[in-house]
């Protein structure tokens, strides 16, 4: 028995290649999709995994120090160490700047933290960690800049003396991190107009001395949720576990853009099974008479619809692997993380193949109204 998904290639095996490679550049975009959403989350959990406390101190009533803005004064790191089962105290500043860099300037996500203790909330791939709290600075690779290299920022210039690696904040900029004194002046100091219009105003400019988050090491053995409740009841800080900022920072923080991603993916899918279908559709119309003649020759509908099934499921097929190649091909081609799994490439393979016996319904219900008696007349 002819089989049509057969003929159709060896008669015109450009044309049906082309189409197919043509949707399965939509199925790579949803590919893509998938990735940015996994990329994304990625992202936000890359600076909590670097640091990786036992628990974060925020002000009370928000849920800083990414989600919302927190402030709190420095000084609350000497009563936070003397809660039983605490081992160590990391006060902590995040910022959003930019960097100068040529003609034009770069977004980066500052980290402040005291360099004078053995705390290093990142991972080196080149130089060292800050020698002294003036004047140096750690940069990713991403921002192009190299050791030894000056920045200037605010009122210093500092030296970069070590690199990191893909090292981003939740939002895909590239971190940087300094001294936490330096860290407060670029965040909380006015300049110096300001310095002098206050002056002139008689109201003192906002104290310095100020951090967004505090991290806490616990002791081997430790109830974190036991220290966090002491924590809240006698400092009336907000308090969080890893788990408990891993829920902020991906239900709350990037909620909003995974469901935008989320969305668009529906709609590339809903636009990929109508295009299958009309193509499918298109093919079938194209070879009537050749239906027509299966029919009269005694081919069965079951036959008749095979054909068309394995025809739309061989296009959904050779655009996936079309789409696939073109999603990997392109995926490090993105200024943000893109994350390709093979979880999720083999459950977009199942739904690829649905779409496509979905969208062969309107070329098998067109193939079963053919008249026999057509192969006749035409």
């Amino acid at each position: 028995m002819i089989n049509l998904a057969q003929r159709d290639i060896a008669h015109s095996l450009g044309k049906f290649i082309t189409t197919a490679l043509g949707v399965g550049m939509l199925i790579g975009v949803v590919l893509i999709m998938l990735g940015v959403y996994r990329g994304l989350v990625h992202d936000a959990m890359i600076v909590p995994n670097d640091i990786a406390p036992n628990l974060w101190v925020v002000q009370k009533d928000t849920l800083g120090p990414f989600a919302e803005n927190s402030r709190m004064h420095e000084d609350f790191k000497y009563s936070l160490k003397g809660f039983s089962g605490v081992k160590e105290v990391n006060p902590l500043t995040f910022q959003s700047i930019q960097i100068p860099q040529g003609v034009k300037p770069i977004r980066v996500f500052a980290l402040g933290y005291d360099t004078r203790t053995s705390f290093q909330p990142y991972h080196l791939i080149k130089g060292r960690p800050i020698a002294t709290p003036f004047n140096e600075i750690i940069v990713d690779s991403k921002t192009n800049f190299k050791l030894d290299d000056s920045i200037s920022l605010g009122r210093n210039i500092y030296r970069v003396v070590g690199l990191t690696h893909k090292a981003v904040s939740f939002g895909g900029d590239p971190m940087i991190y300094l001294d936490l004194k330096e860290a407060q002046e670029l965040q909380f100091l006015f300049s110096n107009a300001q310095i002098r219009n206050d002056r002139e105003r008689q109201s003192a400019s906002s104290a310095t001395a100020m951090v967004n988050s505090f991290t806490l090491k616990l002791y081997p053995g430790i109830n974190p949720a036991e220290v966090a409740k002491e924590i809240k009841r006698w400092k009336h800080l907000e308090c969080f576990n890893a788990k408990e900022q891993e829920d902020i920072l991906t239900k709350n923080v990037i909620e909003r853009s995974a469901k935008q991603i989320g969305m668009f993916t529906v709609i590339l899918l809903i636009v990929a099974s109508v295009i299958i279908s009309l193509i499918i559709y298109t093919m079938t119309i194209g070879k009537i008479k050749e239906i027509a003649i299966l029919k009269l020759i005694g081919a069965s509908n079951f036959t008749i619809t095979k054909m068309i099934a394995q025809q739309s499921l061989l296009l959904g097929a050779i655009a996936f692997i079309g789409g696939n190649i073109f999603a990997q091909l392109t995926a490090d081609k993105f200024p943000k993380t893109i994350i390709l799994l093979t979880d999720d490439a083999l459950k977009l393979m199942v739904v690829v193949i649905i779409v496509s016996i979905l969208s062969s319904l309107s070329g098998i219900r067109t193939a079963l109204r053919i008249d026999p008696a057509s192969a006749i007349g035409g």
